[in-house]
């Protein structure tokens, strides 16, 4: 199978088996897309508008790619169970520290912070066993990673710190590293917190929903105040004292900012480099939710905000955009673009009685409950579903050229919007296609013009 699209004036051709990317001129273009609508070359030079010369240079050329196994490649994977072979390990917890949150942000999907049950805090020797049920249920593998999440994770920060300081000498006698990434709303970022991160979390992720009018709507505090000027001071404060380190302004858009690349852009202006700004999941009765009608107008922002990445970065003045980060050269591993994110067998959610689910947005639904930190995994056969879930369980993906992008996208999304996680939701799925040809695109188009490499 292969995908062709036109962007940024170039003709992108993409095998979607080997991830082979080529630009080629029109000729080839058209030869390449007739080949694959009638798996020959019969006809070829009543069809195309070239000359007869052009369309002989171009069958040429497509042949020799063909010979050479890089393009109009078999799928091998389907057959060599990559994820049962690999016997995977728990490598990462996403640890709620906090079921409480001071925000109630209108689209949350945690029931402001609270996942619809009695708001709490996790005690230290919950935090305890969750570090060591992750050191003793990740085999070999050496590097860990544990995420600090909620509701609002710094209203528990004195028991971050102390999980931390656990964890460090722990590792010591396993042998591995943990890496450290705290999920903040910022509002209770301070000097002694900023140092803390800066020192300890080797990844930052801080909330904000960028115009001051689309922030202030929705990311509101108990008394239903903006939050904006709060947030903006304390994130711009932290990100001058980080000094390098990783970090990133996580954004939310809804149907009230589908002309969300103008918060993106607002983000960049502040001087905020590394964003992210995600599309909400909600039932399709939220006044806020995503809705099919609103997939064309999302993919014309894509567009617009591709073209204003490319422009910051001629101009040497570029910031990161998550979901144009793609790397064209290696990639993730073949079992990651089989089977995405490790929710439920390489990655779980440690709820704050010690509860363990397959992800944070599973946490809600006691009927994904995995076991607990004191009694190890009790529901090895939901374990064993999650494994399964790849892109060949699911048929939407098996035919979709950018299923090795997405991996079969969200399985809390799946479950959510279609009751099933192998089922595709549509509309996540219409706008990974999409910022999957704007990133390829953008990522050609700047290595051609000698910006990246």
């Amino acid at each position: 199978m292969i995908h062709a699209f036109k962007k940024f004036g170039l003709n992108i051709v993409l095998d979607v088996a080997s991830g082979s990317i080529f630009t080629v001129d029109d000729v080839a273009f058209e030869v390449i897309k007739y080949f694959d609508k009638n798996k020959t070359f019969n006809g070829v030079y009543d069809n195309l508008n070239f000359g007869r010369h052009e369309i002989e240079e171009a069958v040429s050329e497509v042949k020799h790619l063909i010979e050479e196994g890089v393009l109009f490649t078999e799928d091998e994977y389907k057959d060599l169970n990559l994820i049962e072979k690999r016997n995977p390990v728990i490598k990462a917890l996403c640890l709620h520290v906090s079921h409480d949150c001071d925000l109630r942000c209108k689209y949350c999907f945690a029931s402001a912070g609270s996942f619809k049950q009695e708001r709490k805090l996790m005690s230290f020797d919950v935090g305890k066993k969750a570090i060591d049920f992750l050191l003793k249920n990740s085999g070999s593998r050496k590097n860990l990673e544990v995420d600090f999440f909620g509701g609002e994770p710094l209203l528990n920060f004195e028991i971050v710190k102390k999980i931390v300081e656990y964890a460090r000498e722990e590792e010591k006698k396993f042998g591995k590293h943990i890496s450290f990434t705290l999920t903040t709303n910022a509002t209770a970022l301070n000097d002694e917190i900023i140092e803390y991160l800066n020192e300890n979390m080797e990844n930052v992720v801080l909330s904000h929903d960028g115009r001051p009018e689309i922030n202030d709507f929705m990311r509101i505090d108990k008394e239903g105040r903006g939050t904006y000027d709060l947030i903006t001071q304390n994130i711009l404060k932290f990100i001058q004292k980080r000094n390098g380190k990783t970090y990133y302004v996580r954004g939310t858009f809804t149907s009230k900012n589908l002309d969300f690349s103008k918060d993106v852009l607002h983000l960049y202006n502040l001087g905020i480099r590394e964003i992210s700004v995600e599309p909400v999941v909600l039932d399709e009765k939220s006044p806020w939710a995503i809705l099919p009608q609103h997939v064309e107008r999302i993919k014309e922002e894509y567009d617009i905000l591709a073209q204003e990445y490319v422009n910051a970065k001629l101009k040497g003045e570029g910031f990161n955009f998550f979901h144009f980060n793609i790397d064209l050269t290696g990639g993730p591993c073949v079992s990651k673009r089989l089977s995405g994110c490790g929710a439920g067998f390489e990655y779980v959610a440690i709820d704050p009685d010690g509860n363990i689910f397959p992800c944070h947005q599973f946490v809600d639904k006691p009927q994904f409950k995995l076991g607990t930190v004191f009694d190890g995994i009790t529901r090895a056969d939901l374990v064993e579903e999650f494994k399964k879930n790849n892109v060949y369980e699911k048929e939407e993906c098996s035919n979709c050229w950018a299923r090795f992008s997405c991996s079969g996208g969200c399985a809390a999304a799946n479950y959510n919007m279609c009751g099933d996680i192998k089922k595709s939701y549509t509309v996540s799925c219409e706008l990974e296609r999409k910022r999957v040809e704007v990133a390829i695109a953008a990522k050609l188009y700047l290595m051609e013009k000698g910006i990246e490499n």
